[in-house]
């Protein structure tokens, strides 16, 4: 008998009409270092366990964090008693399969047998380079290693029965510069699930290049500039932009793309792609519904191609899911697993160049607050630095930018190709666009 077995008798002496459970089992590494010595040390395994289960049209939904025989009566009984007081009247779906799955692997068995004292050597080796790269480093404020391996399985009532495992690490640093009176700080992070990737010494110099730059920053005159947009500006305003490519938020009236698909919305230079098939660390070949995943264009030169649906909004449209449906609870939410701006043939160097005199935005932040989802609008802190000459110039601080979310993607000349890949899971380039308002003094 498999471990499940009896959950799904029980389910079914219940009176459920159909039950689906949602596993992640998990094991996660994170080491940080402060001024040479151990500062956090955690090995964790995690396990939960998610319980769907439709009761006369309606969806209960229970978890657990541990597994035995009493756990899944308890289950049931959950499902039950929530069923019950549902009011939403949403068609719910326990998936019976799609009709082909494209298997992605995720997982790389070399990085499971990479030692601690590896591990432990790289992080001095990057806190060290950190140290000594430039005099004008004056902390290493952390440096911190995770890693992550997670197996995802996903069965119901239907037959479906889906695996997938996977496993990744990261490196994060941060460090203190200070001239004169003026202290900056600066970190980065990296991401991959090939350990002999990583390199100590280059990830230390780009931090430290990071963080010394900004020094002897100050505000520009208040304007409307040129702009090039950094990677890292890019993924923040381009996931808040295709979030209104979700169907939950157009069938509520919510989203700005309402009634766009077919229509031009965006600089024929712009092509947003969701790829969760891509062979990457982020890559899913099921969502959390069991529906197949597969690559599409959600905006195609500028033209809004589709919503992105999971199976309720899709059965409200009268269209098939397409494979975004994720999330916790009797209701799954809508996202993308790896989000792609389709990048251009100009390094970001020659952006600059066309540019001539601009700005160069490297850090928005407050983009919950500074950003109205109704209508676009975003004023948000800024950092970056001048364009003078098509070079970069001297750095900003304490500044403002200013615009609309359509009009920001509308006002694309160009895309870069310095593809950099975030950890929230969205590949973007430098992007290049024609106007953006600036506050400074």
């Amino acid at each position: 008998m498999g471990k499940y077995d009896k959950f799904f008798a029980l389910a079914k002496e219940a009176g459920l009409e159909e039950v689906e459970l949602y596993i992640s089992e998990s094991h996660s590494l994170q080491i940080s270092l402060f001024h040479g010595e151990v500062d956090e040390y955690k090995d964790n395994n995690g396990y939960s366990i998610l319980a769907r289960g439709i009761l006369n049209g309606k969806c209960g939904a229970a978890t657990a964090d541990v597994w035995n025989k009493d756990k899944a009566q308890w289950l049931i009984s959950e499902m039950v008693a929530n069923a019950k007081v549902i009011e939403n009247d949403d068609p719910i779906f326990i998936f019976k399969g799609s009709e082909k799955y494209h298997k992605v692997n995720t997982f790389n068995k070399a990085l499971e047998e990479v030692t601690i004292d590896e591990k432990m050597e790289k992080l001095h080796a990057l806190e060290n380079a950190l140290k000594n790269i430039d005099k004008r480093i004056v902390e290493v404020a952390g440096t911190e290693y995770s890693q992550t391996t997670e197996k995802v399985t996903l069965i119901n009532s239907n037959g479906l029965n889906l695996t997938q495992k996977s496993n990744y690490f990261t490196f994060v640093a941060q460090c203190v510069a200070k001239e004169g009176e003026q202290t900056k700080s600066g970190y980065d992070f990296f991401l991959d699930n090939d350990f002999s990737k990583f390199n100590a010494e280059e990830f230390a110099k780009k931090i430290v290049k990071i963080t010394v730059d900004q020094l002897g920053g100050e505000p520009c005159e208040t304007n409307k500039y040129k702009a090039v947009l950094h990677p890292d500006v890019v993924t923040s305003l381009m996931k808040a932009y295709v979030g209104h490519a979700d169907a939950e938020e157009v069938q509520k009236h919510s989203s700005l793309f309402i009634d766009k698909v077919g229509q031009k919305i965006a600089s024929s230079k712009v092509t947003i792609e969701d790829k969760p098939l891509q062979k990457n660390v982020f890559a899913r070949w099921f969502d959390d519904e069991g529906v197949a995943t597969y690559n599409k264009p959600i905006i195609k030169n500028g033209v809004l191609q589709t919503y992105l649906y999971n199976l309720t909004t899709a059965a409200k449209a009268g269209v098939q899911s397409t494979g975004n449906g994720y999330g916790g609870g009797s209701k799954k939410g809508i996202s993308t697993s790896f989000l792609s701006l389709k990048p251009g043939k100009k390094s970001q160097e020659e952006l600059f160049q066309e540019v001539g005199n601009g700005v160069f935005i490297t850090d928005v932040s407050g983009l919950h607050a500074g950003l109205n989802p109704q209508s676009g609008n975003f004023s948000l802190q800024s950092t970056g630095f001048m364009i003078e000459n098509g070079k970069k110039g001297k750095p900003l601080d304490l500044i403002t930018v200013s615009g609309n979310l359509l009009e920001v993607f509308k006002d694309v000349l160009e895309v870069g190709n310095d593809v950099t890949v975030s950890p929230s899971g969205v590949s973007a380039e430098s992007v290049l666009i024609k106007k953006l308002a600036v506050s400074g003094k």
